[in-house]
């Protein structure tokens, strides 16, 4: 299986040859993947070095011109370093784009904490007006370009090396920003975000409680959320996200505040783990492997 950044490469070099209002803005990270593209459209596909600032700067200015930016590097160095142009260039000037990470939290453990960003998605949570894309399979990542590319509005695509083992149905018949029904129960509410439904699949096996599966997490499918929950007399509901602990926990309270209920957010700790390893032991240390979360979602239904 290829992965989602090799994925979000051919397609979208393929969909540069067939939108002429199409750009893409690189900060060097992918730029060898994109050399054939760059060949065929030198005015179309920019690689602006390692200045992230510019990088959001210089696909702003190519929005406010009319033409529909893609700005790709590794999600610290396109959220977290040049926030402020985000913030200013894409939110102050009232102007959309599409921001496509790699990276994730911890793909690239051997980067230590520079290359990693796991609180990217609390960041973009601190301005308004942005669609956040979780993918859990290199499928649903271009079905979810692919939506983005056709809009006007503000998007950020979260890729990550991890994935599941199949796709899900993210396109317009099934409604891709509501989360999807993977497993129905009665004991609680798990919501698997983008790659980590595959450990909670794993790890809810046996288990009463109902999955559900998201692949975009803002805006938050609250209506879809009570749909889901134990109409009995409380509602207990587990977040399982690949990025901060507890990024969605005010969501899920703000959903379900007509209910008795309780929120556990599971996800990255806060404490920076400094030994490098592997993305799977990283996963470990957070809890976030299939025996980390059957230990702490019982615990909490138990409780």
């Amino acid at each position: 299986m290829d992965t989602m950044r090799d994925r979000f490469i051919a397609i979208t070099s393929q969909l540069l040859a067939e939108e002429p209002r199409l750009a893409v803005v690189l900060a060097d990270i992918s730029a060898d993947g994109f050399a054939p593209a760059r060949r065929a459209h030198p005015d179309r596909v920019i690689n602006v070095g390692i200045r992230e600032q510019l990088l959001i700067g210089a696909g702003a200015g190519m929005a406010l011109t009319g033409m529909r930016p893609i700005v790709h590097t590794f999600a610290s160095f396109l959220v977290e370093r040049p926030f402020e142009q985000v913030k200013l260039d894409f939110g102050h000037q009232g102007v959309g784009g599409i921001l496509v990470s790699a990276g994730g939290s911890y793909d690239w453990p051997a980067g230590g904490v520079t290359h990693m960003a796991p609180g990217d998605v609390a960041l973009l949570d601190t301005l308004e007006g942005w669609t956040v894309h979780v993918p859990g399979h290199p499928d649903e990542a271009e079905a979810l370009l692919r939506e983005a590319v056709d809009g006007d509005d503000r998007v950020y695509v979260r890729l990550s090396l991890q994935a599941n083992r199949e796709a899900r149905p993210v396109d317009g018949s099934t409604g891709s920003t509501g989360f999807s029904v993977v497993r129905e129960g009665r004991g609680g509410t798990v919501v698997a975000v983008g790659p980590m439904l595959d450990n909670v699949l794993a790890a809810t096996g046996g288990l009463d409680v109902s999955v559900l599966y998201a692949t975009t997490v803002r805006p938050f499918d609250a209506a879809g959320l009570r749909r889901a929950v134990d109409a009995g007399p409380g509602a207990d509901v587990v977040i399982v996200e690949p990025y901060l602990a507890g990024t969605s926990t005010a969501a899920a309270n703000e959903a379900l505040m007509e209910l008795p209920h309780r929120v556990l957010g599971l996800g990255v700790g806060r404490a920076e783990l400094r030994r490098y390893g592997q993305m799977e032991e990283h996963l470990a240390a957070h809890g976030l492997d299939a025996r980390g979360l059957r230990e702490r979602i019982t615990g909490f239904l138990r409780g």
